[in-house]
């Protein structure tokens, strides 16, 4: 194995990222992978020793990147009148939407393209089980540290639709993505979530 070089790891995933929604999982090759970062045959490879390695790096790059948009955004933010922390989940979780169903459209779609691939794929499941298991306990960690008063029961549920409405954004025509369209979908996302972690079954 090549000398840890996360730049370069990066880049290959990147790659990766652009071949999914330009080509579907099946275009996601090491030699396209090569050819698309501009590095010689036989880097992907070097890094991803099998096709499913290079579906699973490239699923944990698009986690990565949206972490840190989360952790960009809370840095920006502005903190809210009154400290009401669920007000604020709500913006977060809306600005979330339109960055990612904007600019970063391409990630999630790649990373839709992904979980569809999965239900052939076990170990792909697996991996991608575990990245998002690795986000709900960001996502709790993040709502902790800003001190948003989200109870972590709430999070799972968040995060699953969160998932549905980003997949109905991202799927959907990109004009459709505005302030007016998603800023309800992050009351229902966050009353939602709040109002499952209240649910006492009968």
């Amino acid at each position: 194995m090549p000398p840890a070089n996360e730049q370069r790891r990066a880049q290959l995933a990147d790659a990766g990222i652009e071949l999914l929604v330009e080509s579907g999982v099946h275009g996601v090759t090491h030699r396209a992978v090569d050819r698309r970062a501009g590095l010689p045959a036989g880097t992907a490879s070097n890094y991803f020793r099998s096709r499913e390695a290079l579906l699973v790096a490239t699923a944990r790059r698009v986690v990565e990147r949206h972490q840190a948009d989360m952790a960009e955004a809370a840095r920006t933010a502005p903190a809210p009148v009154g400290g009401d922390g669920v007000r604020r989940t709500i913006d977060l979780i809306a600005g979330s939407l339109m960055l990612a169903a904007g600019p970063h459209r391409a990630r999630y779609l790649a990373i839709f393209e992904l979980r569809l691939e999965s239900l052939r794929r076990p170990a792909l499941a697996a991996a991608i089980d575990e990245l998002m298991a690795e986000m709900a306990a960001f996502t709790g960690g993040h709502h902790a540290e800003l001190g948003l008063g989200i109870p972590p029961a709430a999070i799972p549920p968040m995060l699953v639709m969160y998932g549905g409405a980003l997949f109905a954004l991202v799927t959907g025509p990109a004009e459709a993505v505005t302030s007016q369209a998603v800023q309800p979908l992050a009351v229902a996302i966050v009353q939602g979530g709040l109002a499952a972690a209240r649910f006492t079954p009968a």
